[in-house]
């Protein structure tokens, strides 16, 4: 017979402060919005560099996916709410200490201005493209003249979105495996990996994909020291946390983090891109097809794992 001495309710499981609410939902909804923040800075870093022409898969044809994949993770967050009816409701109670308010109103400014440039650039991209009236040919004349005052903010808010991406789980301060301050930096540089190799598959010059593919080699490094940093700093901390970081040096979640995450999705591709750059020829499909999914993995790992992750009492 085994016997245990419950010293505290909260010893008991479904309890608080027992988690394990957030499913599939979540990490599709930070790895399309951690996508969207990397090529939406890429476009408009490069026409503010007034590179457009040098870099039209950046500037003009990745950004053409963002708005769908931001009304996609919009729909799945909705999907993952509670009381769905009620979802408006976000904008209408102001509380500044609230990642997710913050983080509805960046989405909210994000999107139309994602479907603005992608829009001003439909006739150039599909010369038989026609908008039907008349005040919306006006208007896109004068979204063109104004891109560069367009190109601003929208690189400023992609950053603002992917480091909330991070945000939104740091946040949780019960959950020891979240609660760190390299959560919204690691998430940002994921995310602009991803929105570099997205522009990698799209883009057909030999030289875009140099320029992209170097950037996304130095993303590449500043993850993994993030990913080494973010450990360390576990293991080096309380004993929650240790346990935390032993999720990923034993536990459960080894195998699949440092197979999908660490060496296929992270290590691999960069592998590949540095025999590219020194003139071997590399498929470009490989590793920016495995840069996604290291990032879709990882983030579906951060999510479950920390769920699992608790305080002791």
């Amino acid at each position: 017979m085994k016997e245990e001495l419950f010293v505290s309710g909260r010893n008991i499981p479904n309890i608080d402060p027992y988690l394990n609410i957030w499913h599939w939902q979540i990490p599709m909804y930070l790895f399309l919005g951690g996508l969207s923040a990397g090529i939406l800075f890429f476009a408009g870093v490069y026409y503010i560099l007034g590179k457009e022409k040098q870099m039209p898969a950046t500037v003009k044809w990745a950004p053409m996916l963002v708005p769908i994949a931001l009304v996609l993770g919009l729909f799945m967050l909705f999907l993952d709410l509670k009381h769905k009816l009620y979802f408006w409701q976000l904008y209408t109670n102001i509380r500044l200490e609230s990642p997710m308010g913050w983080g509805a109103w960046v989405l909210m400014i994000i999107t139309p201005i994602s479907i603005l440039w992608s829009a001003s650039y439909m006739k150039e991209m599909f010369p038989n493209w026609d908008w039907k009236f008349e005040f919306l040919n006006t208007f896109e004349k004068w979204v063109i003249r104004n891109r560069i005052y367009i190109a601003w903010p929208m690189a400023i808010y992609a950053v603002i979105l992917g480091i909330y991406t991070g945000i939104l789980l740091s946040a949780f301060n019960a959950r020891p495996l979240w609660n760190t301050s390299l959560l919204g930096p690691l998430f940002l540089v994921s995310g602009m990996s991803t929105g570099a190799a997205t522009i990698i598959l799209m883009s057909k010059s030999h030289e875009e994909r140099r320029i992209i593919g170097k950037l996304d080699l130095l993303l590449i490094v500043v993850e993994l020291f993030f990913i080494t940093h973010m450990i360390m700093g576990f293991l080096a901390g309380s004993e929650v946390q240790i346990n935390a970081a032993h999720l990923f040096l034993g536990g459960q979640f080894t195998v699949s983090f440092f197979v999908f995450v660490i060496v296929l999705g992270l290590v691999f591709p960069a592998l590949l891109e540095v025999l590219e750059m020194i003139g071997y020829k590399v498929p470009i499909v490989i590793p920016a097809v495995l840069i996604l999914m290291g990032g879709l993995i990882f983030r579906f790992i951060m999510v479950e794992a920390g769920q699992l992750t608790r305080y002791l009492y």
